[in-house]
């Protein structure tokens, strides 16, 4: 897989999205925030257009912040560009998206990168560093996200060595001090707060609040040392809109979610 490096030795700030999954009305809100902040640098971790919501609006937005935002793919921006005829058709949600997205936006996700090191202290994945199916950070064995053993997380950073890891995929904004040093940060969801999937076996991520989440990593630099600190924050947006358009678009399980931060019980 190929890795991007931009090693830019200046970034005191960044404000870190992911998983947007096409909610234009939650990335409005965040870009919004974030152009309140002293932000040096805004990074995308992927799963941008993948949802019942605003595809093409979501992708026209990022167009007029491209040149402010670092942005890798998520799995599900390649489950969009690589999707057969039969995938289309038996996938109702894929087959609005692809619809409402114009080739050049199909095209410019299969033309992100996989991973990112960002600068000599930051490095950027969707899921692990090996794979953006893989949680990093959470076990969920027992159908819902657990914090995975120190030793097991060190093991899936293969030989990312970066004092910053930050991660998406899960959902679930968290940070995680390891026993080697490394901080390991999950953006949380810009558009999607809550989900339900069967693989590797059936769990539910829910942050039981329809907030739109991000995260600023701040380097903190004093005479003794360097450090970094992270702000988890949770942006208020016209969620309501969001649902009515995925409940328009036939995901009733994603109005709930939109609304509540909570999967849907059927």
């Amino acid at each position: 897989m190929e890795k991007v490096t931009y090693f830019n030795k200046n970034l005191s700030t960044i404000a870190a999205i992911s998983d947007i999954h096409s909610n234009v009305f939650a990335l409005e809100a965040v870009l919004a925030d974030i152009q309140h902040r002293n932000v040096d640098q805004i990074v995308n971790l992927g799963d941008i257009l993948y949802g019942p919501i605003a595809p093409k609006a979501t992708y026209d937005l990022l167009m007029t912040h491209q040149n402010k935002i670092v942005t890798i793919r998520g799995n599900q921006d390649r489950q969009i560009y690589e999707a057969t005829e039969a995938d289309i058709a038996d996938n109702l949600t894929l087959d609005f998206i692809v619809k409402d997205l114009p080739k050049n936006a199909i095209e410019w996700m299969r033309s992100l990168p996989f991973d990112c090191h960002l600068s000599e202290d930051i490095y950027l994945c969707h899921g692990s560093p090996t794979n953006d199916m893989i949680y990093l950070l959470e076990d969920i064995t027992t159908g819902a996200p657990m914090v995975r053993d120190d030793a097991i997380i060190l093991s899936l950073l293969s030989d990312i060595e970066s004092k910053i890891i930050v991660c998406g995929h899960t959902h679930i904004p968290r940070t995680v001090t390891l026993s080697s040093g490394q901080l390991v940060i999950n953006t949380g969801s810009v558009g999607y707060p809550a989900y339900e999937d069967d693989l590797p076996i059936v769990h539910k991520m829910q942050t039981y609040s329809p907030h739109a989440n991000y995260v600023l990593i701040k380097c903190v630099e004093t005479e003794q040392r360097k450090h970094w600190q992270t702000e988890h924050i949770k942006v208020t947006y016209d969620h309501e809109a969001a649902a009515r358009l995925a409940l328009k678009n036939g995901r009733k399980d994603w109005a709930f979610a939109l609304k509540t931060g909570r999967v849907l019980s059927i």
